[in-house]
């Protein structure tokens, strides 16, 4: 349906304008007078250029969708119609990709479709555990509660995923320039000290031979080395969506020292959040396990989740089997125990997610106290390094100078 950009006045004298769809121009036109709208100007809203390049084209963010979740939860639980909440969402949403989409949900629920049917259509926007727990909540008729939970879920998702990026993010920062500041004293600076040494014919440290040593290298093959350095990206990319070598490197990665301990604790608190969230809307088990394993973002604990998922099938406790992994720790296996024991499963799983949420805070925090001093010593042994190895022939030729005066 087309989009019709319009300006205006209304009853009350004031100036307003905003976006409209309609078959044609002559249907906007008299919705807007049915509206009581005096029009200054109608016409069809000019297509983006880059609408016209899907890779360029703008996406939907996480934010988007948790401030989505929430704001339609809080409408849902207002008692205003699904149809009503999605129209004031999309009319306020500054996200154009995101926009579209709101708009054929829209059109899809006045058809007759139901809202998680509607939202399956649009996978890479909302995804299955979204789609699953608002399926649940229509089920239930407790779709307000559900759309309450999943945005609390997003919500905390979310910081989780800006708490580990804001611990990555400064390290590699620092190192990047490190290495480019390193790149340009190869390249272009010690290449003069080496000039000056060669012409004055003396004898050079070990030390500043090896650093001139590895400037002309650097320097004759530096393009070779970009082209390594992404060739060996690209072959680690590949090697990791195969099968075998995402278990290698998840694997490994839980072995990171510090690093792991931080990976473990993100991927439980994300699995436990993830499955409380949607046993407490309804879904069963052995469907929420599925797609707990599915985002556990570690193949060695998806593994875990998946055999844990047959044991409950067959009529096991689902304590029993994540103890048999040896991959969660003895404080979530007691969580789960109690839960299954008391029929709070979900509220146990919420109290665990919790406490991992608190452990990756103090995870991070460590993390950044060890990384500062590590970058401190890092960034100081090697530019301090290649800077005091090319001042050495100068200190030796002043003692020289100094003793033979």
């Amino acid at each position: 349906m087309p989009e019709f950009i319009w300006k205006g006045v209304n009853r009350k004298g004031l100036k307003v304008k905003g976006e409209l769809d309609a078959d044609n121009i002559t249907i906007a036109r008299q919705i807007l007078e049915r509206q009581g709208v005096t029009i200054k100007s109608l016409k069809p809203r000019p297509k983006d250029l880059l609408e016209y390049i899907p890779a360029l084209q703008e996406k939907v963010k996480e934010k988007d969708l948790v401030l989505f979740t929430r704001q339609f939860s809080t409408m849902i639980d207002a008692g205003l119609p699904i149809i009503q909440c999605l129209e004031i969402l999309r009319d306020q949403t500054e996200n154009r990709a995101f926009r579209r989409v709101l708009k054929q949900i829209k059109k899809d629920v006045e058809e007759g479709a139901t809202f998680s049917e509607s939202l399956r259509k649009h996978p890479k926007v909302f995804d299955q555990l979204f789609v699953n727990l608002v399926a649940a909540g229509e089920a239930g008729g407790i779709l307000d509660v559900t759309l309450t939970r999943l945005a609390a879920y997003l919500e905390k998702v979310a910081a989780l995923k800006k708490k580990v990026k804001g611990a990555m993010t400064y390290p590699a920062i620092v190192v990047s320039i490190a290495v480019i500041v390193i790149a340009v004293i190869l390249i272009y600076v010690i290449p003069v000290f080496a000039g000056l040494f060669r012409d004055a014919g003396a004898a050079l440290p070990a030390m500043t031979q090896a650093v001139i040593s590895l400037s002309d290298f650097t320097k004759n093959y530096f393009h070779w080395m970009i082209l390594g350095g992404i060739l060996l990206a690209f072959l680690f990319s590949r090697f990791r969506k195969t099968k075998a070598g995402r278990n290698i490197t998840d694997r490994m990665a839980l072995r990171l020292p510090v690093f792991g301990l931080l990976i473990k604790k993100v991927a439980l608190a994300r699995v436990t959040r993830t499955l409380g969230t949607m046993l407490g809307s309804g879904v069963p088990i052995l469907e929420s396990m599925d797609l707990v394993a599915a985002t556990a973002g570690n193949s060695v604990i998806e593994r875990a989740i998946r055999d844990a998922q047959q044991a409950v099938s067959e009529g096991k406790t689902l304590a029993e089997p994540l103890q048999d992994s040896g991959i969660f720790p003895p404080m979530v296996i007691h969580m789960v125990s109690v839960g299954e024991a008391t029929g709070a499963l979900d509220a146990m799983l919420g109290k665990v997610a919790d406490f991992y949420d608190e452990e990756v805070d103090a995870t991070v925090e460590a993390l950044t106290s060890l990384l500062e001093p590590m970058l401190i010593v890092f960034l100081g042994v090697t530019i301090g390094g290649l800077l005091v190895a090319m001042y050495m022939p100068i200190f030796q030729l002043a003692d020289v100078v100094s003793r033979g005066s």
